[in-house]
């Protein structure tokens, strides 16, 4: 790919990149507006892509038309460009919890942003802000050195913040959106040094580069911003998949045990997934914490000798052992809820012939509720299998006469 190529390449990446730095930004604006913690980014993600927006090739091309309008969208785009170098400063500040440096931060944005407009004003007539491949600097050297240096000071500290922070951090959400956003940062740091170069030496040998650089820039901060909302698209997920693996066990146990169930079932599970009768994030703990009472209650329906006879049950049809636990439950709940919906009299206390399996003991005392929603997927899997609908302890086993529940006057 020759210089020419590399240049049109990057070209090509300026409007999808300012797209996706635009949808980051209204996507994650409600959270990061009800959070000081990533108002700073956002903030400096904002920025950037409002000075992206005044650097794409259409508006830049418009804006020459016009002397007035070119340099008036120069001097704009640098101004909120050394903003969002700023607010990267600010972002930096409040990640230390450095009340002195956020300060700071925004005193020497104000500085900045005042110095160029004093430098603009006191150039020579021009109109728009480039350095040529031939001449001097537009509107001077000065204003570009103070422009560059914003740049530079806050994309350095930027990464090196980034970098430090991602490698500490146990979140790998966290950690994903640092290395992104600081790899970002890096990019656009190359940016401006590319600049200085061309601005003291004449360089120019890395400005075909130079459109690839920023418009990955701005879709890697893109992605930053929007890694949170892609774990929480991600977490809602795989609660959604959870749920509907559990309603089929939940509805039926639900259904033996009514008074579990916090809010009154919906028709149907599409029903219930698409309007859930609690907040969403709460649809899974809610049908665990159900199932499990409803698991709990019908235990006092439990025959003696059922749980032995499930277990052999499901051993015998050859069910794999870490799954027989799951298996051997689901014949024992297919049991109990039928003798509870037939009216028969329940076991309370210690009389009950069973206990919980381990898996649901651990989060029943506080233990991870993941785990415990895990092993019941795996129940409702069983629930619904042959083996367990072909579980009839009522007849004859090869272990001997079937137990019998006892009669009660």
């Amino acid at each position: 790919m020759d210089a020419a190529d590399l240049t049109a390449f990057g070209d090509s990446l300026a409007v999808p990149s300012v797209v996706c730095l635009w949808a980051a930004v209204l996507l994650r604006a409600p959270a990061a507006l009800r959070s000081p913690q990533q108002r700073g980014l956002w903030l400096a993600v904002a920025t950037a892509a409002a000075a992206m927006t005044l650097n794409l090739p259409d508006v830049v091309t418009y804006a020459m038309r016009d002397p007035d309008y070119a340099h008036t969208v120069g001097l704009v785009r640098n101004l909120i460009g050394v903003l969002s170098a700023g607010t990267v400063l600010y972002f930096v500040a409040a990640a230390t919890r450095g009340r002195a440096l956020q300060l700071a931060a925004w005193v020497g944005t104000v500085a900045w942003l005042t110095t160029l407009v004093v430098l603009d004003t006191a150039a020579p007539a021009h109109t728009a802000h480039t350095i040529p491949p031939q001449g001097g600097p537009v509107p001077s050297l000065a204003y570009w050195l103070f422009l560059i240096s914003a740049h530079l000071l806050a994309n350095t500290t930027c990464v090196s913040l980034c970098w430090r922070y991602s490698r500490r951090t146990e979140s790998r959400g966290l950690a994903a959106g640092l290395r992104l956003f600081g790899l970002g940062t890096a990019l656009a740091g190359l940016f401006w040094f590319a600049y200085l170069l061309k601005a003291l030496f004449g360089s120019t040998w890395a400005m075909p580069a130079l459109p690839l650089m920023m418009n990955l820039h701005g879709l890697l901060r893109a992605a930053a911003i929007l890694v949170p909302t892609l774990f929480t698209l991600r977490r809602t997920s795989a609660d959604i998949a959870t749920a509907w693996r559990l309603w089929p066990l939940w509805h039926d146990l639900v259904q033996a045990v009514p008074h579990v169930a916090l809010t009154k079932p919906r028709a149907g599970r599409v029903v219930e997934l698409l309007w859930p009768p609690v907040p969403r994030n709460l649809l899974v703990y809610r049908k665990v914490i159900e199932t499990r009472d409803a698991i709990l209650i019908l235990g006092e329906y439990v025959a003696p000798g059922v749980p032995e006879l499930a277990r052999s049950h499901v051993t015998g049809h050859g069910i794999p052992e870490q799954r027989r636990t799951a298996a051997a439950l689901a014949c024992v709940l297919k049991e109990a809820r039928q003798a509870k919906l037939a009216g028969l009299p329940g076991q309370p206390g210690e009389d009950a012939a069973w206990e919980l399996p381990a898996a649901m003991q651990t989060s029943a005392e506080g233990g991870d509720l993941d785990d415990e929603a895990r092993f019941l997927v795996d129940v409702a899997q069983a629930y619904g299998s042959p083996s367990t609908t072909d579980f009839t302890p009522q007849g004859p086993t090869p272990q001997g006469p079937a137990p019998q529940r006892p009669h009660t006057p």
